[in-house]
C-alpha cells in the first residue's frame, strides 16, 4: 500500500442520528474508490463497517468501525460510528484520533434527536465539521428545511457549498464553490459535469457571494483580496474555507444521495483538498506537557484508542500515530507502566478485513495485534521522549444494574468476559461491592445494557441476570444518649470481664469539645465509607488501663460497619468513653472489644436513630414544549428542583433526587420526551430518608 504523508491522510469521522446513512456513505466511498467491486448494504448485511454479528441482527451500527479509502493521491480515514446516544462512548473514543467531523442529515427528517444529542457532546472538542444531507433523491425529502434546522443546531455560520436540483426528471446538484451542475443517471455514480441552468444562475450567484464573503472574514490576507477584487477564486476560497472549518466559525453544507452514489466524489474531493489534516490541526500538549507534533521526524508517539476481542485474531488495537513513524518490530515504551511492546506486525483495518503495511507516519490510523501490556488509552513512545498523550474521557454512567450469572459455575468466567467488555468500551464500568455485596455494573442506557446481555449470551456463552442494586445507605444518630455495658463471663479458669460507659452525640463540622468530661486523647477517624468517628478517652483514674481503649474502639469500628438499624454503614457519630471497671485477672482485649460493641449499639438505638440515603445531581436537557411532563415526573420520584437554564429550544432542569428513585430513569426519559431527552447524573451527598421510607426498609 502507498505510504501518504501528513498533509495527504484525512481522518474523519461519521457521525448522525440512527438510519441517517453513515454506513451506506461509507460503503458507497469505497466503491467509489475503486477498493470494493460491489457495494453491500445494511439490509443485506454485508457492509465493510457493519460487521458484527449483533450490528447483523439489529441493522444499525453498534461499535465504531475503522476503514479508509483513496481518492486522488490522498488518504481519507474514517469511523463509522453509532447513531444512537447509549453507545457515545465509540463517540468519545472516535473524538480523540479524528481531524475533522462529518455530521450526516436524513434529508427526510432534518435534525433529528439522535443528531442533536450527539452534537451537544461533540461540540465541546471543537473539531472542524461539514454537514452532508443525504438521501436528497428520496420523494419525502426536504433540503431546505434540513438546512434550517442545521442553522437552528449551529447557528449562522453555516454556508451552502450544494443544493438538490431536479431537472427534467434528472436528479442533479448544483455545486456553488465550483459553480457547475452536476446531472446524474437513475444509477448515480459518474455525474455529467454541466453549466448552471439560466433560471438558476441568480440563486447560485447570490450563495456564491455569502460563501465568498464568510471565507474572506477568516483571513486577513483574504479580506484584503476580496476588497480589492469584489470576489475570491476558488483556490482562494477553498483558503478561507479551511481556516474557518479550523476556526469553528464555518461549517459548509453538502448534498447527496449514499444510497444512489449521487455526489460521492465531490464530497471525497472536499475532504481531500479542504477538510484538515492532522498537520493543519493545532499541536497537542502532552500530559507533560511537552508539544508533540504532527512530525514524522519527531519522536514516535502512539495513542491506543479502541481495544476489539475477535475470536480468531484475539485482541486488537487500534492507534493513531501523533507524532513520527513506526514500522513493522519496532519497540516502543508504554508510558503507563513502562512496559516494552514488540509491534510485530502492522495493519490498516477495514472493517474486519486486514491489510498489513510496512510502517505508517505521523497522522495516520492503524492496527496492530496481541500486544501484552498495553489496554485503550495507553500511549506508546520513542523511549525516554517522556511523552504521554492526554486520555480520553469518557461520559459519566447513566443506570446502575446488579448482575449475576444464572449459573453459579459461570461466576469467574462472567468476570472475565465482563473486563474484556470494559477494555472494548470503557463506558461498562464493573465492580464489585462488599457494602452490597453484588458485582455492580454501570453503562448508558437500557440499550447499551441490553447489547452487554447480548455480547454475553453470544460471544461467551453466558446467561446473567441484571436487577436494581440495593442501595447504600447510611446511619447516623439525632440526639445523644449515654449507656453502660458491664461484659462477663466465666467458664472455669480465666474469665473475660470488661465494663465500659460511654456517651454519643451526633457530630458534625466544627461542633465544640464536649463539655463536662475530663478528655485525656483524642482519635479523629475518616472512615472509608465517608464521615468520621470522633473517639474521646475521657478516662480517669485509671478505671480502665490505656491498654484496653484500642480494643474498645475496634469493637465500636466494628458495629459501624454493619449499623444497627439495617445493617447499612454508620457514621458522623462522636463517641466519649468516660468509666468503666476491670479485673486484674479476667480483664482482656476481647473483652473491652465486647463491651465496647455492646455498649455502643445499645446507645445508638436510644440516640434517635436516622437512615441517610444517597442523593445524586441530576442534569436533565429537553425541549421547552415537554419540560412539564419531566417537571411532573421528577417530583413524583422526591426531586428538589435546584433550578432552569436555557439552551435555545432546550430547557436544562437541574435536580437533586434520591438514588432508590433513579431506577430506569433512561426508559421513563425516553418514554416521555419521545427520546428528545438526555440527562446526566453524578453522586452529591447523603440526605435523611423520610420517615416512612425509613420504617419500610428497618422493616425488610
Amino acid at each position: 500500500m502507498k505510504i501518504y504523508d501528513d498533509k495527504h491522510i484525512k481522518n474523519v469521522a461519521f457521525v448522525g442520528a440512527h438510519k441517517s446513512g453513515k454506513t451506506t456513505l461509507a460503503e458507497t466511498m469505497l466503491f467509489e474508490a475503486g477498493l470494493v467491486s460491489r457495494r453491500g448494504s445494511v439490509e443485506n448485511k454485508n457492509t465493510i463497517s457493519d460487521y458484527h454479528a449483533i450490528e447483523h441482527e439489529r441493522e444499525t451500527s453498534v461499535f465504531a468501525t475503522p476503514l479508509h479509502t483513496e481518492w486522488r493521491n490522498y488518504k481519507i480515514n474514517i469511523i463509522d460510528t453509532p447513531g444512537l446516544d447509549d453507545y457515545i462512548g465509540e463517540i468519545a473514543s472516535t473524538m480523540h484520533v479524528i481531524d475533522s467531523i462529518v455530521m450526516v442529515i436524513n434529508a427526510q427528517y432534518g435534525v433529528e434527536v439522535g443528531t442533536e444529542i450527539i452534537w451537544d457532546y461533540i461540540d465541546r472538542f471543537s473539531h472542524p465539521t461539514l454537514f452532508v444531507i443525504n438521501q436528497i433523491d428520496h420523494p419525502s425529502a426536504d433540503f431546505d428545511e434540513s438546512y434550517k434546522s442545521i442553522v437552528e443546531l449551529v447557528g449562522k455560520n453555516v454556508v451552502k457549498i450544494q443544493y438538490p436540483l431536479v431537472v427534467d426528471g434528472a436528479q442533479c446538484i448544483v455545486d456553488v464553490l465550483k459553480m457547475k451542475m452536476y446531472k446524474f443517471g437513475p444509477q448515480g455514480g459518474k455525474p455529467e459535469k454541466l453549466e448552471i441552468p439560466k433560471d438558476q444562475i441568480e440563486h447560485a450567484t447570490a450563495l456564491q457571494n455569502e460563501l465568498i464573503e464568510k471565507a474572506a472574514e477568516n483571513d486577513e490576507n483574504l479580506m484584503e483580496l476580496y476588497f480589492d477584487k469584489g470576489t475570491l477564486n476558488e483556490d482562494e476560497m477553498r483558503e478561507g474555507i479551511k481556516k474557518g472549518m479550523l476556526n469553528n466559525e464555518l461549517f459548509p453544507v453538502f448534498c447527496i444521495s449514499a444510497l444512489n452514489d449521487m455526489g460521492t466524489g465531490r464530497l471525497m474531493g472536499f475532504i481531500d483538498n479542504v477538510a484538515p489534516s492532522a498537520a493543519d490541526l493545532k499541536p497537542e500538549q502532552s500530559v507533560e506537557g511537552i508539544t508533540v507534533e504532527c512530525d514524522i521526524n519527531a519522536p514516535t508517539a502512539l495513542f491506543v484508542f479502541k481495544t476489539v476481542y475477535e475470536p480468531n485474531l484475539g485482541q486488537i488495537s487500534f492507534f493513531k500515530v501523533k507524532s513520527g513513524e513506526i514500522k513493522q518490530n519496532d519497540k516502543l515504551e508504554n508510558s503507563r507502566n513502562n512496559e516494552i511492546e514488540i509491534l510485530n506486525q502492522l495493519y490498516i483495518m477495514d472493517g474486519k478485513n486486514r491489510e498489513l503495511v510496512e510502517k505508517l507516519s505521523a497522522g495516520d490510523i492503524g492496527a496492530t495485534l496481541k500486544l501484552k501490556f498495553t489496554e485503550t488509552n495507553d500511549t506508546l513512545r520513542t523511549k525516554g521522549s517522556g511523552i504521554t498523550i492526554k486520555p480520553i474521557i469518557y461520559p459519566e454512567a447513566r443506570i446502575t444494574k446488579a448482575v449475576k450469572a444464572i449459573d453459579k459455575n459461570d461466576d469467574e468466567k462472567l468476570n472475565e468476559a465482563l473486563r474484556k467488555i470494559h477494555s472494548q468500551d470503557p463506558t461498562v464500568a464493573v465492580k464489585y461491592s462488599s457494602e452490597l455485596k453484588q458485582l455492580i455494573l454501570s453503562c448508558q442506557g437500557e440499550l447499551h445494557l441490553a447489547t452487554i446481555d447480548w455480547i454475553l449470551q453470544n460471544t461467551y456463552g453466558i446467561k446473567a441476570v441484571f436487577e436494581q442494586p440495593r442501595i447504600a445507605y447510611r446511619e447516623t444518630i439525632q440526639r445523644s444518649a449515654t449507656t453502660s455495658y458491664k461484659h462477663k463471663k466465666q467458664s472455669g479458669g480465666s474469665g473475660q470481664f470488661g465494663e465500659v460507659h460511654i456517651k454519643i452525640e451526633p457530630w458534625f463540622e466544627g461542633m465544640p469539645e464536649p463539655e463536662g468530661f475530663n478528655v485525656r486523647g483524642k482519635e479523629e477517624i475518616d472512615l472509608e465509607w465517608g464521615g468520621k468517628l470522633i473517639f474521646y478517652n475521657c478516662i480517669v483514674g485509671g478505671v480502665i488501663d490505656a491498654r484496653y481503649l484500642p480494643s474498645v474502639l475496634k469493637g465500636i469500628l466494628e458495629v459501624m460497619e454493619e449499623g444497627p438499624l439495617t445493617g447499612s454503614y454508620a457514621r458522623d457519630v462522636r463517641v466519649m468513653l468516660f468509666d468503666g471497671k476491670m479485673h486484674a485477672v479476667d480483664s482482656n482485649d476481647i473483652s473491652f472489644k465486647i463491651a465496647g460493641a455492646h455498649a455502643f449499639k445499645e446507645a445508638f438505638l436510644n440516640a434517635k436513630p436516622k437512615l441517610l440515603e444517597p442523593i445524586n445531581e441530576l442534569s436533565v436537557k429537553v425541549p421547552e414544549e415537554l419540560m412539564g411532563n419531566v417537571m411532573t415526573d421528577l417530583q413524583s420520584r422526591r426531586s428538589i428542583i435546584l433550578g432552569m437554564d436555557s439552551e435555545g429550544k432546550y430547557q436544562t432542569i437541574r435536580a437533586k433526587t434520591p438514588l432508590a428513585e433513579m431506577y430506569k430513569y433512561s426508559t421513563t426519559l425516553r418514554s416521555i420526551t419521545q427520546g428528545r431527552g438526555s440527562f446526566s447524573t453524578k453522586f452529591s451527598n447523603f440526605e435523611l430518608v423520610p420517615t416512612n421510607v425509613q420504617e419500610e426498609l428497618v422493616k425488610k
